[in-house]
């Protein structure tokens, strides 16, 4: 069974929505925030972070990359093989790489920080960090989909989606892009998304 080390309202949640695509058992072990998380998880993430993934002997950190793992344990669809194996690749480290600094800082700023402590400039350079990022998005959907790969929902689908949830939920600007909009609505939606978010959300 997968034992995935976090709580759903971290980035574990990712995780949690893999397992749930993929259809396999999992446990969640909770870890959560706080002075002696570095503790807590020390074992199975040096880092000191949430999530980790211990599945057998196996032992992981990085989210995307738990989630990369989840997917080829399942196979096909969600994690196809050939060309289209490293366009997972490619849409996940996009998400890790492009997406999240920028949702970062405008989510930071926006909610997550006392109010007192937000930067408005941050927040909207953020913003625009991740309106960029949604205007590539918005150009590659033009061009097929339903989903980022095409016909079929893959693991890239999930990794993006789940960078880009706290945003959904938390009230960005998504009306420029309706394309994306339109794939982030039906992500989050999905019976494997609503079992997370059921988790994460209480």
């Amino acid at each position: 069974m997968l034992k995935i080390h976090g709580i759903a309202r971290s980035r574990a949640f990712r995780c949690i929505w893999a397992a749930e695509e993929a259809g396999l058992p999992y446990e969640v072990i909770p870890v959560g925030f706080g002075p002696g998380l570095k503790d807590a998880i020390a074992a199975v993430n040096p880092n000191g972070k949430i999530p980790a993934l211990t599945d057998g002997d196996l032992v992981l950190f990085e989210s995307l990359a738990i989630n990369l793992h989840i997917a080829a344990k399942a196979g096909a669809p969600l994690m196809p093989a050939g060309d289209d194996a490293s366009r997972v690749l490619q849409w996940s480290f996009w998400a890790a790489t492009e997406v999240e600094p920028s949702a970062g800082q405008w989510a930071y700023n926006t909610y997550l920080k006392p109010a007192d402590q937000r930067d408005p400039a941050a927040a909207k350079a953020g913003a625009e960090g991740v309106a960029a990022r949604l205007a590539v998005l918005e150009g590659h959907l033009a061009k097929g989909g339903p989903w980022l790969l095409g016909a079929s929902y893959t693991i890239a689908d999930c990794n993006l989606a789940a960078v880009l949830y706290g945003a959904w939920s938390n009230g960005f600007d998504f009306g420029p892009f309706p394309k994306a909009k339109a794939w982030l609505d039906a992500c989050v939606s999905r019976p494997a998304a609503l079992a997370a978010r059921k988790q994460r959300e209480g």
